[in-house]
């Protein structure tokens, strides 16, 4: 984005940028502009570094445990005497 922003903006647009925010606000505010927008910025970063540093700690803080690891069920040979049509009393459920 700043690439297309500067593509946009030449030397001479700069230059007649600043000379309209002179006319506008004249001499005497933009040192006081220059030191609020400074200080805005200045902010905003420690703002957002203390957000980031905040997730980021948090996220380390409660992190779940690593879930166990199920081991493969061994398979057993299915008996072929206890199959319903192997049983003997039909009628008697367990």
């Amino acid at each position: 984005m700043n690439m297309m922003l500067a593509s946009f903006i030449g030397g001479w647009e700069m230059v007649l940028i600043l000379a309209v925010v002179l006319v506008l606000f004249g001499s005497k505010k933009l040192p006081e502009l220059a030191k609020g927008l400074g200080q805005g910025i200045k902010e905003f970063k420690k703002a957002t570094r203390e957000v980031s540093e905040e997730i980021s700690s948090s996220v380390h803080d409660n992190s779940p445990a690593p879930a166990p690891r199920k081991l493969p069920s061994a398979t057993v040979p299915m008996d072929q005497s206890h199959t319903p049509a192997n049983d003997p009393n039909p009628a008697q459920k367990a």
